[in-house]
């Protein structure tokens, strides 16, 4: 059995396949130390509501690029669905999408569904020390809110206290 994760401790570390602009790799939470990292997870390949999550976060893509965060997808699909499916109806993906076949990751970040073998829908925000600030599961049937995780991922990189609906250039609270 896997450790609970809990944020603000040390992310789990994976490696995996990625499928990454027409190509497979092999990529690591570790291989992006120093940066932050959004890591989400979705259900399956071949489905309804992820293309339009995937296609927010592909259309997002810059800004989290902007504000020093790499983002990865991740589903228990084989890196060949993934190749299969970003060639034929999400060409404007460029970010790594990984390839959980194993389901270590899904189940290292408590986002497996034993049963089905597919992961719920899970964002998780980790800082450039590896340090997991921001968690959040969604079940199958609902989307997330990309501009709300780009919002989170701002206002923790303020390093103060964002009052409720804060916004990027707004003032934090004086503690």
């Amino acid at each position: 059995m896997s450790e609970i994760i809990q944020v603000g401790k040390q992310a789990p570390e994976f490696r995996a396949t990625a499928y990454v602009r027409g190509e497979f790799k092999e990529v690591g939470l570790s291989d992006y130390r120093g940066k932050w990292v959004c890591l989400f997870f979705y259900p399956l390949d071949f489905t309804f509501v992820c293309p339009t999550e995937i296609r927010s976060f592909a259309q997002n893509y810059a800004k989290f690029q902007e504000a020093g965060c790499e983002v990865l997808g991740c589903s228990t699909d084989s890196q060949f669905s993934h190749k299969n499916w970003y060639e034929r109806d999400l060409k404007e993906v460029t970010f790594p999408v990984l390839a959980d076949t194993s389901l270590k990751i899904s189940r290292s970040f408590n986002v497996l569904v034993e049963e089905t073998g597919i992961a719920l829908r899970g964002t998780f925000l980790i800082d450039p020390k590896g340090i997991l600030q921001y968690a959040s599961v969604n079940n199958l049937s609902v989307g997330r809110s990309v501009d709300e995780i780009h919002r989170t991922l701002k206002a923790f990189q303020t390093g103060g206290l964002c009052p409720v609906e804060w916004k990027p250039g707004q003032a934090t609270i004086k503690a």
